[in-house]
């Protein structure tokens, strides 16, 4: 049985969270032609059949419990602005990890991230009652860490070499985690940062 009861759908003031479905591929696929969007991520999404391979997987996975993967969209345009999903699903030690989330450029520090994860968040300590959400990144990749870091995610260490990107090149991988003891104080702290780009 699967944790996550599907069809799961998460809004917000300035986004709205969608189960992935083949009918946002086309415009996922022209957002992930940008090849700085997978700069410090180890598939090569600006290559259609990988960015598709990688679409369809997760929608297969979330058949099996295994993923369940978001298309995350621009409430005020009606715009796919990107994607993101859940993955590393444990329901018997209630813990999961929030990943793969990608976004169109344009909108790269407009707020929309901050409220996407505080949606998700909300969704995994309230509704799901994770008592753990992990996330990860490439130790290179300074965007992502400052905005993990941002959402109030705490730095647990780093693993030396742990996959091997797109480019051939290793990936020191940084792990963050919110705790359900922290959650409250995260949620005030999002909700205030949210105001604040209104």
């Amino acid at each position: 049985m699967n944790w996550l009861l599907h069809p799961v759908v998460l809004e917000g003031e300035r986004v709205k969270l969608v189960p992935l479905d083949s009918d946002h591929f086309p415009e996922l696929l022209k957002i992930g032609a940008q090849e700085k969007i997978w700069e410090f991520i180890s598939i090569n999404g600006a290559e259609e059949q990988i960015l598709l391979a990688h679409l369809r997987s997760a929608v297969l996975k979330r058949a099996t419990g295994e993923q369940y993967a978001f298309t995350v969209i621009d409430k005020l345009t009606g715009k796919i602005i990107g994607s993101t999903l859940f993955h590393n699903i444990y329901p018997v030690h209630r813990k999961l990890e929030i990943g793969w989330t990608w976004y169109d450029p344009a909108y790269w520090r407009t707020g929309d991230n901050v409220e996407c994860k505080l949606l998700l968040l909300t969704y995994a300590f309230e509704t799901l009652k994770t008592v753990r959400v992990q996330l990860q990144t490439d130790a290179n990749n300074l965007r992502s860490r400052t905005a993990i870091e941002g959402i109030g995610a705490v730095m647990e260490g780093m693993m030396r070499k742990e996959r091997i990107r797109a480019n051939g090149e290793f990936r020191t991988t940084v792990m963050y985690s919110i705790i359900d003891d922290e959650w409250p104080a995260v949620k005030q702290m999002l909700q205030s940062r949210l105001q604040k780009h209104q």
